[in-house]
């Protein structure tokens, strides 16, 4: 079968280090076109695509089947659009909309055309993610009633680049707070409602470079924290249930490879340090290291190709990524107004 012509419309941090080199390792798929304004950059790292300068060159392109979208968050909406009433399978890099309105159009375009529509949410295949979720699925934590996830990272100086700037979907709650939100709402689904603390910490900053997020499930709390200066972080999950604890230091390193430019799906992708293992306390008070599962960004694309080809639910489908946009808004209203929102 022949493999799907995919066009990337982005070439930036998130095209080049990371949809690039996914799509491009994808069974199924082929990197055939990338529209962005750095041709030379194209055309030295993936000389076998046509580089378009004008992401509309490649949206007129009849052999393209698959547009992925990895350009500023306020353009994810009017190019899923454009793409969409062009004929095309769409991919939005997180997060998929500013709003949930613009999120809802979207995914009725996609029905109204019979194209499928999905989102780059690549966290739920890290491979502390991976561990947890296999923890909470199996029951070995009993019910959860507390369920922590940080993000933290130490930058004091202000990096050049939009995410940086006042521009609409710039700041941490955009940027982490859908990997966070996304993978609480994978373990809980949506709750009742939330209490946020979101603010600028650098006293240059121009967009949010903190959160602290409580989201209310009634019995079960679920804390989502992102900091850039913390120097020395703490576990990265804790999670609580009436069979056990489980506490995870350390971070998913699928980035790091990417951005040092190892080949997806390699000998070793995904593994973890053994020294950042996880720990397990039982009810009993034993405890246990469990070994972290491999993180598998590389099923992400898979599960794209296999979801236009096979006439299957995409790997992220639409609603779910909607529902993170949701819940956004509605931790900006509770940091702006001070109060908790409903959901």
């Amino acid at each position: 079968m022949q493999p799907i012509c995919t066009g990337l419309i982005g070439y930036g941090t998130a095209g080049a280090f990371f949809h690039a080199p996914l799509i491009a390792a994808a069974e199924g798929l082929r990197l055939s076109a990338i529209g962005s304004r750095r041709t030379d950059e194209i055309r030295r790292d993936f000389p076998e695509a046509v580089a378009y300068g004008d992401p509309q060159a490649l949206l007129a392109d009849p052999s393209i089947e698959l547009v992925v979208i990895a350009t500023p968050n306020e353009t994810h909406a009017p190019l899923a659009r454009a793409a969409l009433e062009a004929g095309k399978h769409v991919v939005v890099d997180k997060p998929f909309t500013l709003n949930a309105a613009e999120a809802e159009a979207l995914i009725g375009l996609a029905d109204q055309v019979g194209r499928k529509l999905s989102v780059f949410q690549n966290r739920r295949w890290d491979n502390d993610f991976l561990t947890v979720r296999r923890l909470v699925d199996d029951g070995r934590l009993g019910e959860v009633v507390y369920f922590e996830a940080h993000f933290d990272r130490f930058r004091p100086e202000i990096k050049q680049g939009w995410r940086e700037t006042e521009v609409p979907g710039a700041g941490l709650l955009y940027d982490l707070g859908a990997h966070l939100i996304d993978q609480a709402l994978v373990l809980f689904g949506m709750p009742k409602a939330i209490t946020a603390d979101v603010t600028r910490q650098r006293s240059a900053a121009r967009a949010d470079d903190y959160f602290h997020l409580v989201l209310d499930y009634g019995h079960r709390r679920a804390v989502l924290h992102a900091s850039v200066l913390v120097r020395d972080p703490g576990p990265r999950y804790l999670v609580h249930g009436d069979g056990g604890s489980f506490v995870k230091y350390g971070i998913d390193g699928q980035e790091a490879a990417l951005r040092e430019g190892r080949r997806p799906g390699g000998e070793g992708w995904g593994s973890d340090d053994p020294t950042l293992f996880g720990r397990f306390t039982d009810a009993d008070g034993t405890a246990t290291l469990i070994d972290t599962l491999p993180g598998r960004y590389t099923a992400f694309y898979d599960g794209v190709a296999t979801a236009i080809r096979d006439n299957v639910p995409m790997p992220v489908e639409a609603h779910s990524a909607r529902d993170v946009i949701r819940v956004i808004e509605a931790a900006q209203i509770s940091a702006r107004e001070r109060r908790s929102v409903s959901l």
